[in-house]
């Protein structure tokens, strides 16, 4: 039997499926239209391409219309929407809305295909005779996005996972039987609080458009040898590699430095399967673009720079299936569920595969070679190897990380490394070094050819230069206990001296070329930050009684790492006086202040302090407390604080209650009922208090008495410890056969009394006394740990991306002189 629902809005969901079935037919034409206008040898006939362009404008505003539409439902929390019941909440403040936009596997494939949209504009008007084979790919690309997000079942095949489905639809339960089920369901799930964070809100826009990027080089690529134009791609190429490496780098750090801040993902890099996932192909692009420069200058290593740009995005679709197909499973804290999408991914990645596979192999006899061999005094020999190399290491983090699709494919049980922070250090700290000593090497080579005795004078130079500031750098960073550390700091340092010297000189003569040199010290100043940061950070909230009074708390947290602290009573932790000097509710967080203080030992005045406030809060669905940390900034170090246990708040749990659901007695313990006579005198926790009287002349204020009613007061006296008096005299009411009491408090005390009953055959008054509880004293256990020298990393991040700006802008302009030479 059909259930007429109550309350549901539907209309933004008929509208959202429209333009998602439209963007899927629209993005399919267009890739069709596309192909066939450059497969068209009659220039002259430009019928495919107006259709191409109109069907990808007509997709563009589609892709529009559904964000505008799921952002309209998830806005005004339309719960009948599983997309908004399962990512949002009513107590979310606007900029957490718009995260949960992407929380999900549908919002951020729709922000994938937005951002693709938009690069596709830029296109349109920028790639002129490229137009045709580069957006050809550029379009399949977005039949597949667009595909996974279609919801609609073809024989039997679920196509897609739609955003606008209906929590009905998606959840199967009694409670849609009923037609007012909505009612039932008086908010979402909310966001993951592990994302309540504002770097959810600029770390996947950035990161989805790395991603969406990384399809232009690929595109062109393939379209050069689609069309045979072997030796032209490099050059309108170049400066969208770079925008993609730029840009997925950027997006890289934000992850990285909100699981620093957040502490919640293991620290800055985990080497987590997902960050893995995404800096394979950012690796590998860095590498294509140092060999397209190669090829670019010297003619030699086409293949290999075509190979790298077009792998590139195949790893970017290879890292979606890894975290949307749910064959992670444990193994990552970023990956989502699997919504069912397995085979589709697959054909995505399968597809592109494809494609790279058959277009190498068939024009690989064509492909542009010289007959001379590189010289070894090259750059581009040396750029070579230097690819390789970060090739190899990406194959590495590649065969680690694919561990669970393995064991997928051939039935295998393999575990995946047990200490992945240990594992991929000993592997890529190994190639860190031999990549950052050819950085530097390369600086005083030149295309070509070299001659030998002045590169090995400027060379040596430098090396002398970066061996004494290695000493005098690991001595104070304390990192000259381990060789490694060592060779990561002097091989950073020797490329951050070489690109300097390179920068100087170009400074001198033109500063558009000085782009790769600045990138160049940025990824050095990067490398050393992470590296002494990682290799010296220090847990500085030492217990050595190694026990935490808490229950259970060792099952969870290292006591030997964490301190207790009781509101009001200070602790010396190594150079601070730490005081814990109380905390405020934000629903649903609990925000904890906590003083730090250097104190001066001779004369015991307080040199210098600061108040931290960590956050955290109780989620029942996350397994407990989840707390963030907050952070001291100083120019050598950080120091951070994470809340790691606390006492239940009374005033954190009654704000979760609605105002519609509270009673008024939230605040008082289980009461105290008595059956007394006149006279009689009863004890509570800080006094006691007497039994006076009835009053048979009680009133209530706007409740008239009627003829057959009954208001009667009991009149009470409270004396309490200190011998003071207070006196109360709650109401029992008996109105047209119905009994009712009104109680009466005394604040001073803590105390509420309510005349309850008169029990004649008992001879008895029946009084409800409430007590609110002692003031429990507030305690937390906290953690907190030294970051030394991290600004070197983040310095490293803004110094690498104005490089690659700078590349980037060189290498728009030689587009441009190449495109009015040909014109």
């Amino acid at each position: 039997m059909d259930v007429n629902y109550v309350g549901e809005n539907l209309l933004p969901g008929k509208i959202g499926q429209f333009f998602v079935i439209l963007s899927f037919g629209t993005a399919l034409l267009s890739f069709i239209s596309y192909y066939f206008a450059t497969s068209n040898t009659n220039k002259e006939d430009k019928s495919w391409l107006k259709i191409a362009r109109i069907s990808f404008w007509i997709n563009a505003v589609s892709i529009l219309a559904i964000g505008s539409t799921l952002f309209y439902i998830i806005y005004n929390h339309l719960f009948e929407y599983h997309y908004a019941w399962a990512h949002s909440s009513k107590a979310l403040p606007t900029h957490y809305i718009i995260s949960s936009f992407w929380e999900g596997q549908e919002g951020s494939f729709l922000l994938w295909m937005f951002w693709q949209s938009v690069l596709g504009s830029v296109l349109l008007f920028k790639a002129k005779d490229w137009e045709g084979p580069v957006m050809t790919f550029i379009m399949l690309c977005q039949v597949f996005l667009a595909s996974m997000i279609v919801g609609v079942q073809i024989f039997g095949f679920h196509f897609g996972s739609s955003p606008f489905i209906l929590l009905r639809e998606a959840i199967e339960g009694p409670i849609f039987s009923q037609a007012d089920y909505l009612s039932l369901i008086p908010d979402g799930r909310g966001l993951n609080p592990l994302l309540q964070n504002y770097w959810m809100v600029i770390h996947p826009p950035t990161l989805f458009l790395g991603f969406a990027s990384m399809v232009v080089p690929f595109a062109y690529a393939a379209g050069a040898l689609w069309t045979k134009r072997y030796k032209e791609w490099i050059t309108p190429a170049l400066p969208w590699a770079l925008f993609a490496v730029m840009i997925l780098g950027v997006g890289i750090i934000m992850g990285s430095f909100w699981a620093y801040e957040a502490l919640n993902f293991g620290g800055f890099w985990a080497w987590d399967p997902v960050e893995n996932a995404s800096i394979i192909p950012w690796f590998t692009l860095i590498a294509a673009v140092h060999v397209m420069i190669a090829y670019k200058n010297s003619g030699h290593s086409y293949f290999t720079a075509t190979f790298l740009a077009l792998v590139s995005f195949v790893l970017v679709i290879y890292a979606s299936y890894l975290t949307r197909s749910g064959i992670l499973g444990e193994t990552s804290v970023h990956s989502f569920t699997d919504l069912g999408l397995n085979g589709q991914l697959i054909a995505f990645n399968a597809t592109f595969f494809v494609i790279m596979v058959v277009a190498l192999v068939v024009r690989k006899k064509h492909m542009p070679t010289t007959q001379k061999e590189e010289d070894i005094y090259s750059r581009e020999f040396w750029l070579f190897i230097g690819a390789l190399v970060l090739t190899v290491a990406c194959v590495q983090m590649i065969s680690s990380t694919s561990i669970p699709v393995f064991n997928a494919i051939f039935g295998t049980k393999v575990a995946p490394p047990l200490d992945p922070i240990q594992h991929y250090n000993k592997w890529q700290s190994g190639f860190a070094v031999i990549i950052m000593i050819l950085t530097s090497i390369t600086q005083f080579l030149k295309y070509k050819k070299t001659d030998p005795r002045k590169f090995f004078a400027s060379t040596i130079a430098s090396l002398i230069v970066a061996l004494v500031l290695t000493a005098v750098v690991s001595y104070i960073t304390k990192t000259y206990t381990n060789l490694i550390f060592i060779l990561i700091t002097f091989s950073s340092l020797f490329c951050i001296l070489a690109n300097i010297r390179v920068l100087a000189d170009a400074i001198k003569g033109k500063w558009k070329l000085a782009g790769s040199s600045v990138a160049h010290i940025g990824f050095g100043l990067l490398l050393i930050g992470a590296m002494v940061a990682a290799s010296t950070n220090e847990v500085i909230s030492i217990n050595n009684t190694g026990y935490i009074a808490v229950s259970g708390f060792d099952k969870v947290e290292k006591p030997g790492d964490n301190l207790f602290l009781t509101e009001g009573e200070p602790v010396q932790m190594g150079d601070y006086r730490i005081t814990y000097i109380g905390d405020s509710v934000a629903q649903p967080n609990v925000f904890y202040k906590i003083k730090y203080e250097k104190i001066d030992e001779e004369s015991g005045k307080v040199e210098s302090s600061f108040v931290l406030m960590p956050f955290a809060q109780n989620n029942e669905k996350m397994g407990g407390l989840i707390g963030t940390p907050a952070t001291k900034h100083y120019f050598t170090h950080d120091i951070y604080t994470l809340i790691t246990a606390a006492a239940s708040d009374q005033q954190a749990k009654n704000a979760n209650i609605p105002a519609e659901q509270k009673t008024g007695f939230e605040d008082y313990e289980e009461p105290a009922t008595y059956e007394a006579n006149v006279g009689d005198t009863l004890r509570y926790r800080n006094g006691f208090f007497v039994i006076e009287g009835v009053n048979r002349n009680a009133h209530l204020e706007n409740i008239p008495k009627g003829d057959k009613d009954v208001i009667v007061g009991l009149k009470i006296k409270v004396v309490a410890s200190d011998n003071k008096e207070y006196h109360v005299e709650p109401i029992f009411l008996i109105k047209d056969g119905t009994s009712y009491d009104f109680n009466k408090d005394v604040n001073e005390q803590g105390l509420r009394f309510r005349f309850s009953n008169i029990l004649p055959k008992k001879d008895k008054l029946e009084i409800m006394v409430y007590q609110k509880p002692l003031p429990e004293k507030k305690w937390i256990v906290f953690k907190a740990i030294k970051f030394p020298y991290i600004n070197f990393f983040w310095c490293g991040t803004i110094v690498m991306s104005i490089g690659f700006f700078m590349s980037i802008f060189r290498r728009n302009s030689e587009a441009k002189r190449l495109d009015k030479k040909q014109s």
